[in-house]
């Protein structure tokens, strides 16, 4: 079993930054590919960012490339997603995630990932 604990949210003003991490510990390995997911209030859960088990492939949603960039930590067991330019739609809860197939890419489809935290929220004013 993997557990994962976010941190790092919390209320910013538009034009803002804010740097969320996630902590993995258990039966984690550097091999799994991590990633970010948000669920807005009555949306569905979307992909944010991932990256692969070894951290060489990473993957954007459109709705956030050049503003977010995501990283990993292997040695701390953690992974990271620096946010800038926040914007309103921003707002979400943020969720970590883990696949459990090593060496796996990241992807952007929910049910890939078999392990998750329970969420920061990020409010982002405008």
């Amino acid at each position: 079993q993997v557990h994962l604990v976010e941190s790092g949210g919390g209320l910013v003003q538009a034009g803002g930054s804010l740097r969320l991490s996630c902590a993995a510990s258990g039966r984690t390995s550097s091999a799994y590919a991590m990633a970010w997911f948000r669920q807005a209030p009555g949306k569905e859960r979307e992909f944010v960012a991932g990256i692969g088990g070894g951290g060489a492939e990473i993957l954007y949603a459109d709705s956030v490339k050049g503003r977010f960039t995501i990283t990993r930590d292997v040695a701390r067991k953690t992974v990271s997603l620096e946010m800038s330019s926040l914007k309103p739609e921003d707002t979400a809860v943020y969720y970590c995630a883990s696949r459990s197939a090593l060496y796996s890419g990241p992807s952007n489809y929910t049910p890939s990932y078999a392990y998750w935290g329970q969420g920061t929220q990020v409010t982002v004013s405008s």
